[in-house]
């Protein structure tokens, strides 16, 4: 663990340019004295005060309200001073330039919350999750934030931890006592607890794993030949006009990004030129990115005229899809064939009939993509996952199997037990190296 910074510090905590009312905040010990060198009052706890803020020379600066929160009842856990004057850029600098010179200095990113999570006040969880309510491009990240913000997602790690210390404690009861004439394997219950473990663990993961969608959003690429309807469907799914649709073949020479949302999921779509054989120099460019763009794609839409089915054209360029992504045929322009938009599934592959022109089976669509990122049925459970959480979930569950593996060697089994117990660790913060902490809080914004 850190050690706990004794100096004081302030900044800005509101967002830069013109407001209505903007914040400094300050965080410290003994922050009644600067309160009172600053306002000429001494604030009482937890009550707005009106004062004046005034500079060295007693002229003031600003008027507005003074916040004072004492130890330990803050966010940092420290003294805590919230001054909230007039959202003037030039206002909030100079109060924050009167704070540095009482004896403040000036925050680095993600420090107050740092100090919460060095006071106690915060586990490393919770304090990632300021950042994510923070930064939540959609109402149902912001929400699987909040409830990792009021530890949530805390709370499940903790139990799995617990867990996983009963566990060892009784394996490593067994190697310290093994003239005992028992089996321990049954008589104290290892295996079936470790069974529940593992399953408890890989609930965890699979919702943690649907709330990193959250954040990064998943990645669709349109493909397929040209003139068959790849951008006609961005359009329809973005809303709006965003790539230009001709009877042209090749007009898509570049890959076009659009992000939108479904049920709170980020989509990021993005339209590719048409993949075929050409002497055009700039078009066989925009070939190539769009092959890059699909081997870097969750899913792939290949889209295929539905009045002509899957062609051996279009089969030759299924072969060349990546495997391991995931692969919808979008049979699209079923109003020109008459037929009616519907989902259905041919020699194992997933087909849509629909209709970008028209509209008639996009919701079919909509659902698919949902069904693919696994959110059908979830959305008010997942955990809101970063990437470092995902790793120490996936290495815990890897010394489990292993531990499950080496029961008639139990003292790999318990080196394993604890190894777990150690990746778990680290996502609340319980087992952190200093420099991980670095990182995180360093991209937090200032005043956080």
């Amino acid at each position: 663990m850190a050690s706990r910074p004794t100096d004081t510090i302030a900044a800005i905590a509101t967002a830069p340019g013109r407001g209505g009312i903007g914040v400094v905040r300050v965080s410290g010990a003994g922050l009644l004295d600067l309160a009172e060198r600053l306002t000429g009052k001494r604030p009482q706890a937890r009550r707005a005060t009106m004062a004046d803020f005034c500079a060295a020379d007693g002229v003031a600066i600003d008027q507005g309200i003074l916040l004072y929160f004492p130890a330990p009842h803050s966010f940092t856990g420290e003294d805590v001073l919230e001054l909230q004057g007039h959202g003037g850029p030039v206002v909030m600098q100079e109060l924050l330039g009167r704070c540095l010179a009482l004896g403040a200095r000036v925050a680095e990113p993600g420090e107050f919350t740092q100090r919460a999570f060095l006071n106690d006040k915060l586990d490393l969880a919770q304090a990632e999750a300021v950042a994510d309510l923070i930064d939540a491009s959609t109402t149902q990240a912001a929400r699987s934030a909040l409830r990792s913000l009021s530890g949530e997602f805390s709370r499940q790690v903790h139990d799995l931890v617990d867990q996983l210390v009963e566990l060892r404690m009784l394996v490593e009861a067994t190697l310290d006592f093994p003239e005992e004439e028992v089996d321990p394997l049954h008589d104290t219950d290892v295996l079936p607890r470790l069974d529940r473990l593992r399953a408890g663990l890989g609930e965890l993961r699979g919702r943690a794993r649907q709330g990193s969608l959250l954040r990064t959003g998943l990645t669709v690429v349109l493909a397929g030949l040209p003139n068959v309807g790849k951008s006609s469907l961005l359009n329809r799914l973005a809303g709006e006009e965003r790539a230009i649709v001709t009877d042209v073949a090749g007009t898509t020479r570049d890959a076009l990004r659009e992000t939108i949302q479904i049920d709170g999921i980020p989509l990021h779509i993005i339209d590719t030129a048409g993949l075929r054989e050409t002497e055009d120099q700039v078009e066989r460019l925009g070939i190539e990115r769009s092959w890059r763009e699909i081997a870097r794609a969750d899913v792939v839409l290949q889209i295929v005229d539905a009045r002509a089915g899957v062609t051996p054209a279009d089969q030759g360029v299924a072969t060349r899809l990546p495997g391991g992504i995931e692969r919808i045929v979008v049979e699209n322009k079923c109003d020109l064939a008459r037929v009616e938009a519907r989902r259905f599934e041919a020699q194992g592959q997933v087909h849509l009939r629909l209709s970008a022109k028209s509209g008639a089976g996009i919701e079919l669509l909509h659902d698919e993509l949902l069904r693919v990122a696994g959110w059908i049925g979830h959305g008010e459970d997942v955990i809101l996952a970063r990437e470092r959480h995902l790793v120490a979930l996936a290495e815990s569950a890897l010394r489990l199997d292993l531990a499950a593996g080496n029961m008639q060697q139990l003292e790999l089994a318990a080196e394993e037990l604890r190894l777990a117990q150690e990746a778990l660790s680290t996502i609340t913060g319980e087992f952190s190296a200093d420099d991980l902490l670095g990182v995180i809080f360093s991209r937090f914004c200032i005043g956080k």
